[in-house]
């Protein structure tokens, strides 16, 4: 049994993604322990609370400065002990001793075909933004390992959205989050839990 720790900043929509099919059985042999939230307002933790799962918050701002934050945070990710982090909308930068402890045991769900429209600066809105000022016609997410660099780990799994005439930020936002981001973040739990995943050489074999 695969236990996922699942970590967000803010509505919480591919955790939903993620309860629900580990619910419903289209990812099997996994469980979410727990969720934490840099955010103690995001709804996030609301969604756990309503489906049994723990979850709290670890803030920056409680702390004096970012190493007792950074110390905190894998002490209370340790106490998980997750086989698999999840980063599903996790606006805080990772601790270098976090990603070595979880090295290929830790991946990120990004709103863009990486490289497109990734790396610093590019979360949320502003990757939907980028890419209509650019006018590209396919779009879509990227599920990848998480390493030492922004968006630059091992991608797993990759799914194209079209981008349609009228498309606003915010809607080419939810088309992407309906038509890609729900349906591969729950694909590449899936596919760790049973074994299928290796990362070789800096890059990821599905079995």
């Amino acid at each position: 049994m695969l236990k996922v720790l699942v970590m967000v900043s803010g509505g919480g929509t591919n955790l939903q993604a993620i309860i629900d099919s580990v619910e419903n059985g289209t990812v099997t042999n996994t469980k979410i322990v727990g969720v934490i939230s840099n955010n103690q307002n995001a709804y996030a933790l609301k969604r756990a609370d309503k489906h049994g799962i723990a979850a709290e918050c670890v803030s920056p701002k409680n702390f004096e400065n970012r190493a007792a934050f950074n110390e905190k945070l894998l002490e209370r990710v340790n106490s998980y002990e997750p086989d698999l982090i999840v980063l599903a909308g996790f606006l805080v930068v990772i601790p270098p001793e976090m990603i070595a402890a979880y090295r290929n045991r830790m991946i990120n769900i990004h709103p863009s075909l990486i490289p497109a429209f990734c790396g610093t600066g590019y979360y949320g809105l502003k990757v939907h933004e980028a890419a209509l000022a650019r006018g590209v016609k396919v779009v879509g997410a990227t599920v990848h390992f998480v390493d030492e660099g922004t968006d630059t780990g091992p991608i797993l799994l990759q799914k194209a959205v079209e981008v349609e005439n009228g498309d606003t930020p915010e809607i080419l936002q939810r088309r992407v989050m309906e038509q890609a981001e729900w349906k591969i973040l729950p694909q590449a739990i899936d596919l760790i839990a049973n074994g299928r995943v290796e990362v070789k050489d800096g890059k990821t074999v599905i079995q």
